[in-house]
């Protein structure tokens, strides 16, 4: 399984941005992309989560109503669409194939840095 981010840059407080994971080997019927994201010099922190095929998603209260998790019908591309961005949104945003809540097992991308400045 190979996962590659990109659209991280910055971003002004109150701006939006649109993070991509291009996923590519998936061989099962069914599975998880989630995004984590680490914040400068602190641990992983669980994002969002969408199951493929039901796209039930998931997300972490403090993004909740502010960031949406979705993918298109065609190629294996999960977005993070985030909006109303703060400063404590910034870190590096990784998508892996874990479950909702979880920062450990399955495989991950490089990351995306993503920077909300004014």
């Amino acid at each position: 399984v190979r996962l590659m981010e990109s659209g991280g840059g910055l971003v002004h407080p109150g701006g939006s941005l649109r993070l991509s994971c291009a996923a590519s080997g998936l061989t099962s019927s069914s599975y998880y992309i989630s995004w984590v994201r680490q914040p400068p010099g602190k641990g992983l922190e669980w994002v969002a989560s969408i199951y493929h095929p039901s796209r039930n998603t998931w997300y972490a209260d403090s993004v909740k109503r502010r960031f949406i998790i979705f993918r298109d019908n065609g190629p294996n591309i999960v977005y993070l669409q985030m909006n109303v961005l703060k400063s404590e949104d910034t870190a590096l945003y990784y998508c892996a194939t874990v479950e909702p809540f979880r920062i450990s097992g399955g495989s991950w991308g490089q990351g995306t840095q993503v920077t909300v400045s004014s």
